[in-house]
């Protein structure tokens, strides 16, 4: 099973579904190129390129086939794939995922650019974050407001870039190739990609089963991990009992 994280980049992302997955699953993740510990960057970004550093990573790992989680840029990175190489995908999670940028979302985006342009990472991740989590998670978990690892989600060039690529992005064109069994699965309450851009989403793919977590925000798989998961596994073990 692959996963494949969001904007950030960095597959430490998925710390709380790791574990679970890998009672069942072979898991693999990755930073993507220009973040994290990943030494490839580009002065261009394109939700393709970066599809295909994925199809390019089972390549070398030998993998056929995978089954893909894809948390917001994950998501529209999976569904690239899920599109034009279904070959190539087992089961489909598109995580807190978009299929288009709406004004509001192409408004908090290039906000977010301004900030990282005008003000600096610092200022941009400290935004990103506040975004990110709902208000009550912080009051539990303060370390929250804070960078672990500032920058590691790459330079301002890098990160610029790749919200460019993001609000290049529209894959309602093309939603109806996507053939393999998609499980759509998101927070109530989150501010980034809020649950009418996931319906857009599901209308668009046809088939897609939609699971609405009440709260957790946009970063739901860290905040919300006991009811996130469940959900997760009980769509995996149900396409076990099928085949």
């Amino acid at each position: 099973m692959l996963l494949i994280p969001g904007l950030g980049g960095v597959g430490a992302f998925w710390r709380s579904q790791i574990e679970c997955l890998a009672q069942r699953f072979r898991v693999i993740v990755h930073d993507h190129r220009g973040t994290g510990r990943s030494e490839t960057s580009t002065s261009q970004y394109s939700v393709a390129l970066m599809a295909d550093d994925v199809l390019e990573l089972m390549n070398h790992l030998h993998l056929d086939t995978a089954s893909i989680l894809g948390h917001s840029t994950g998501g529209v990175i999976a569904q690239t794939i899920a599109a034009w190489h279904p070959k190539r995908i087992g089961d489909l999670v598109l995580s807190a995922s978009w299929a288009y940028g709406d004004p509001y979302f192409r408004s908090l985006f290039k906000l977010r650019q301004t900030v990282l342009k005008s003000v600096g990472i610092e200022a941009y991740e400290q935004f990103g974050r506040l975004l990110r989590y709902p208000p009550w998670y912080f009051e539990r978990n303060p370390e929250a407001l804070t960078p672990t690892v500032p920058g590691e989600s790459g330079t301002v060039e890098v990160i610029s870039n790749r919200i460019n690529a993001l609000l290049d992005f529209d894959s309602r064109g093309f939603l109806s190739r996507i053939s393999a069994r998609t499980l759509i699965i998101g927070a109530l309450d989150d501010a980034v990609t809020p649950r009418y851009l996931w319906d857009e989403l599901a209308a668009g793919i046809g088939d897609a089963k939609v699971v609405t977590l009440a709260t957790g925000g946009h970063f739901c798989p860290q905040t919300q991990p006991e009811y996130y998961n469940k959900h997760l596994l009980d769509f995996l073990a149900s396409s076990s009992s099928r085949n």
